[in-house]
């Protein structure tokens, strides 16, 4: 028999409740138990990013985090930026770009793009590189991933002015 424990946190705006073991990672309890499967399990050690999500506003392998050390937290997947608009202009800029081409990375380096977008708003190209290069992508070569963030940045200055 396992032990399991109950965990109540705030996924994507909506209050959860569950129980689960001890030992279940964060990806699986968001893919297998809520549904939530925009985040993708990739090399399940951390290195890759496919699994990247927002715990408390900071981004997280969620591969790495225990779903049971999340108890009152607040978790943003793939699906919850989506819904709420705050990166429809970069995730339009990743179709223009064509930054999107298999689709696998693609949540995890929208998320880590969106923590650019947020928190490094002056953000050069080198800046861009460094920040998305624990996210793996083995379709595009990075360059248009890149162009579609400094697109982002730079759309979103003009509108500031």
């Amino acid at each position: 028999m396992t032990a399991r424990m109950d965990i109540t946190l705030t996924v994507n705006g909506e209050r959860v409740t569950r129980s689960v073991e001890p030992r279940r990672h964060l990806i699986d309890f968001l893919r297998t138990d809520l549904g939530l499967t925009g985040s993708h399990a990739g090399c399940e050690h951390g290195v890759c990013g496919a699994c990247t999500v927002r715990v408390d506003g900071e981004i997280v392998r969620g591969c790495l985090v225990l779903a049971a050390s999340l108890d009152g937290a607040e978790v943003t997947t793939i699906e919850g930026l989506t819904d709420s608009g705050e990166v429809a202009d970069l995730q339009a800029a990743f179709v223009a770009r064509n930054a999107a081409q298999c689709g696998f990375c693609t949540p995890g380096m929208v998320m880590a793009a969106a923590d650019i977008l947020r928190h490094h708003a002056d953000a050069d190209r080198g800046a861009i590189r460094e920040h998305l290069s624990g996210n793996y992508c083995r379709c595009t070569g990075y360059q248009a991933i890149v162009d579609a963030v400094e697109q982002t940045l730079a759309a979103r200055k003009e509108a500031a002015r």
